[in-house]
C-alpha cells in the first residue's frame, strides 16, 4: 500500500495508539508527538505508550509529557494503533503484548530489517522516521504547525546527528527546510541535545571512552557499561547515548560496539559501521537489525561470553 493509502485507512479511526519502541529515542519520540498533536486537531483522540522511561533531555518537546509508560494508564479503548520507528515487535517490549490486540495495526517505519508485524505497514530505507511521517502526515491532510514541525525536526536531527551523518539525503535537507518554514525550533534542538549535558554524563563518558578495548587487528573497538559503571556517577541508561559515535571515528576502526547492561546477564549491542560492513547483517545474526551503517540487538548470557560472540559475529564480516 502506498503512505496515502495507509494514511486514509488511519484517518477513519476516531482514537489512536501509538507506540514507541524501548529506551526511546528522538526519532520514535518524535515520530509519536508529532502523530498525536496532529492526529488531535483534528478532533480525534490519541495517546502514546512507551515501555521506557523518556529521557529528561527530551523533555523540551511539545506532548512529551503525555507518554504513558504502562498500558493501565491508559483512559480508554482504542479503534486503530500504531507503532513508530519499530523494525520488529520485540522493540516494543511488553507494550507489544497489547499492539495485538487491536483489529487495525499500523507499522510506520525507516529501518530495512522491518518484519512488517501489522496489518498495514509502510516501511522505506530513510534517514529517519520522521522524513515519513513528514510525508505521511502531509498526505494524510494533517496541520503540520510549529509544534508538530518542531517534533519531527527531533526525529531528522538525532538521527543524523545533526545532520552529519551519510544516511542524509536531499530529501532530508529538503523536508528539513520545510519544517523551519514552519517554524520548528531547530537551534533549541540543537543546544538540548547536542550543546548541553549533565556532569554525570560528561564524567561516565570519560570513564567509559577510556577503557575502550581494540580486537581484530584494530579494526574492531568496544566499549562496556555496566550498571556498576552507571552507579558510580549516578548515571542512567539513557545517558548513554552517543557514546558509540566516539570509537566509530577512531581512524582504522572499521566497526565499533556497545555493550550495555540491561540487566543481571542481558545485554543490549549496538553496532555503528564507518562504512564497509553491514551491521545490519551482524545484528541480525543475534535476531536484532536496524541499518546498514547503524544496527543493534540484545544478547543474553555472562559477559565475556557476550564479548566473545560479538567479536566472533563482527570478524566473519570484516
Amino acid at each position: 500500500m502506498s503512505l496515502k493509502e495507509i494514511a486514509a485507512e488511519l484517518n477513519k479511526f476516531s482514537s489512536v495508539l501509538i507506540f514507541c519502541h524501548t529506551r526511546p529515542d528522538g526519532d520514535t519520540l518524535g515520530c509519536a508527538t508529532a502523530l498525536k498533536i496532529a492526529i488531535e486537531k483534528k478532533g480525534k483522540k490519541a495517546d502514546i505508550i512507551c515501555d521506557s522511561a523518556v529521557p529528561e533531555k527530551f523533555g523540551f518537546i511539545p506532548a512529551i509529557n503525555s507518554v504513558v509508560n504502562n498500558v493501565k494508564e491508559l483512559s480508554c479503548r482504542y479503534e486503530a494503533h500504531v507503532a513508530v520507528d519499530c523494525s520488529v515487535e520485540g522493540m516494543m517490549g511488553e507494550t507489544y503484548y497489547h499492539f495485538v490486540k487491536s483489529n487495525n495495526t499500523f507499522n510506520i517505519d525507516h529501518h530495512i530489517s522491518n518484519s512488517k508485524y501489522a496489518k498495514f505497514n509502510y516501511v522505506e530505507n530513510r534517514a529517519a522516521c520522521c522524513e515519513i511521517m513528514y510525508e505521511f502526515l502531509t498526505v494524510g491532510g494533517f496541520d503540520i504547525d510549529e509544534e508538530v514541525s518542531t517534533c519531527l525536526m527531533l526525529g531528522i536531527c538525532t538521527d543524523t546527528g545533526y545532520f552529519i551523518h551519510s544516511n542524509v539525503t536531499d530529501s532530508t535537507l529538503f523536508i528539513a527546510s520545510e519544517l523551519l518554514k514552519r517554524g520548528a525550533k531547530l537551534h533549541e534542538i540543537g543546544k538540548k541535545l547536542f550543546k548541553s549535558q549533565k556532569k554525570a554524563r560528561a564524567l561516565l563518558y570519560a570513564d567509559v571512552t577510556s577503557k575502550i578495548r581494540f580486537y581484530l587487528d584494530d579494526k574492531l573497538a568496544m566499549i562496556s557499561i555496566m550498571k556498576q559503571d552507571l552507579e558510580k556517577f549516578d548515571a542512567t541508561s539513557d545517558m548513554t547515548e552517543g557514546f558509540i559515535d566516539f570509537p566509530v571515528s577512531i581512524e582504522g576502526v572499521e566497526v565499533a560496539v556497545s555493550i550495555l547492561e540491561n540487566k543481571p546477564n542481558c545485554y543490549k549491542i549496538s553496532f555503528r559501521s564507518s562504512g564497509k560492513v553491514d551491521v545490519n547483517k551482524v545484528a541480525a545474526s543475534f535476531g536484532g537489525g536496524g541499518h546498514i551503517l547503524a544496527s543493534g540487538c540484545m544478547i543474553n548470557g555472562f559477559f565475556e561470553d557476550v564479548k566473545d560472540k560479538v567479536i566472533r559475529a563482527v570478524s566473519l564480516y570484516l
